[in-house]
């Protein structure tokens, strides 16, 4: 796949020109070739360029009456602040595809804030790809909270954390969560918890203005299990106590009720908490992860959805 170092820095300029020129001016291909001086061949090729090397992103703005319709309806079955519909590529195989664009202009909607706000965040495949549709921004006036650490039982590191891109690319003091997702003993926790910065952090998010999560489902291939933040036996201690999902590491079952006891009493991330006021914001897609979406849903664990056409279908259904 190209990427936006495959080509020297004078010719991405000239292939941002053209992809502005085409995608945000409107020009034709034969205007653009006039106003940059080349051939319309070249001016073709250079646009051609502004999209492999990712300098450009498109986002449908058009309300499709179907989705409208999807999301009204999931909106009172679940009696939700908020609620998008993102339509589905039956052909394709990626889980985040519509979703990353929606999260991340939802994002960016509260970034644009004039007020200083505290957005928090959770971690995971979901939020990265949301985290890397977002443009740069300067937000120095806002705070960004992770709700959850990035540290297996044995010392790695997820692939997925997002709040050090997050910041990065919205130039905004952040707070990362330097601990385990699950700490080995509820002893452990606790002394973790009590160091005075990791209070601070956990006071910040209870103060939140707005939360965006990710929905885990705990299947064979489970995100807290393939990254290694809990073992094989764990899950299916898990499941047989009747977990569907997870939010930030917080186990619950089909009705959204957290689970009490099993790897529940160590999850160091920060806790969660039914009937928010302010919104959370829970991103996620995916026939496999019906039953958890729809728990969360049930449990108030979260008041807003982004989803897409395939996946609202099944929550209304189901």
């Amino acid at each position: 796949m190209s990427s936006k170092y495959d080509a020297e820095p004078s010719r991405l300029d000239e292939a941002a020109r053209a992809g502005w020129l085409y995608y945000v001016a409107g020009n034709t291909q034969d205007e653009i070739a006039k106003k940059l001086g080349v051939s319309r061949q070249s001016a073709q090729r250079l646009v051609s360029l502004a999209i492999s090397a990712k300098l450009i992103k498109v986002r449908l703005d058009h309300p499709i009456a179907q989705c409208m319709e999807l999301s009204l309806r999931l909106k009172d079955k679940f009696g939700l602040q908020s609620c998008e519909v993102v339509p589905s590529d039956p052909t394709s195989s990626s889980v985040t595809l519509g979703i990353a664009q929606a999260g991340a202009a939802e994002m960016e909607r509260h970034l644009k804030s004039e007020q200083p706000i505290i957005m928090s965040v959770g971690t995971g495949r979901t939020l990265r790809a949301c985290v890397d549709q977002l443009q740069q921004m300067d937000c120095q006036k806002h705070r960004i909270i992770s709700l959850v650490g990035n540290i297996a039982s044995d010392g790695s590191a997820s692939a997925y954390d997002v709040i050090v891109r997050l910041a990065d690319t919205i130039k905004s003091p952040h707070f990362p969560l330097p601990l385990p997702v699950i700490a080995a003993s509820v002893e452990e926790r606790e002394i973790l918890q009590s160091q005075k910065f990791i209070r601070h952090i956990l006071d910040l998010a209870k103060q939140s203005d707005v939360t965006f999560v990710g929905i885990g489902h705990l299947e064979d291939n489970a995100p807290l299990l393939e990254d290694h933040f809990i073992t094989s036996e764990e899950r299916s201690d898990l499941i047989k106590a009747g977990a569907v999902g997870e939010i930030v590491g917080w186990a619950y079952d089909a009705q959204g009720n957290l689970l009490e006891g099993h790897t529940n009493d160590r999850v160091a991330s920060v806790p969660i908490f039914p009937n928010h006021d302010k919104p959370v914001i829970g991103i996620a897609s995916g026939i496999g992860k019906i039953s958890a979406i729809s728990g969360a849903l049930q449990g108030k664990l979260v008041n807003s959805l982004i989803t897409n056409e395939a996946t609202a279908e099944q929550l209304l259904n189901n």
